[in-house]
């Protein structure tokens, strides 16, 4: 399975580097994120998640009103292209500690992989799974 495949139906929630902290906070609390791709000028300049929000700013002790997303955010993420294979994505997830990553064809953004949206299509591709193999034994005539 590629990249591309978990994207399909997704909405791509960004960020500009001007924005404030507190403005990207209520963003991602209000659609349920946990890292928002930041943008300059429709570029990916780096990511906003969770934990910088917990490290630099909370920890730092910086004003989420004052402190702009550029200054506290992870410059220059790694990212995965969209017919890149699912497989890669998990592999550098797991290499890196990360829970997100985008998706870019060069440097325009596409979308963001979770490591949710992951475990969430191998439930789906499982519980399919699961409903093939029960209709299969419920019309074997030797079932039963």
């Amino acid at each position: 399975m590629l990249i591309c495949d978990l994207l399909k139906d997704q909405v791509t929630i960004s960020a500009e580097a001007h924005q404030t902290v507190l403005e990207v906070a209520r963003m991602m609390v209000e659609h349920k994120i946990g890292a928002v791709p930041v943008l300059e000028e429709g570029q990916l300049t780096g990511i906003f998640s969770e934990r910088d929000l917990m490290s630099r700013v909370v920890v730092g002790g910086k004003d989420p009103a004052r402190t702009l997303v550029g200054q506290v955010m992870t410059e220059d993420p790694l990212t995965v292209a969209p017919n890149d294979p699912v497989e890669t994505c998990m592999t550098l997830m797991k290499r890196h500690g990360f829970r997100h990553l985008p998706v870019c064809a060069g440097r325009e953004l596409k979308g963001v992989v979770s490591l949710r949206d992951i475990l969430l299509h191998d439930l789906d591709e499982k519980d399919d799974e699961v409903r093939m193999m029960r209709a299969y034994l419920h019309s074997s005539p030797e079932a039963g």
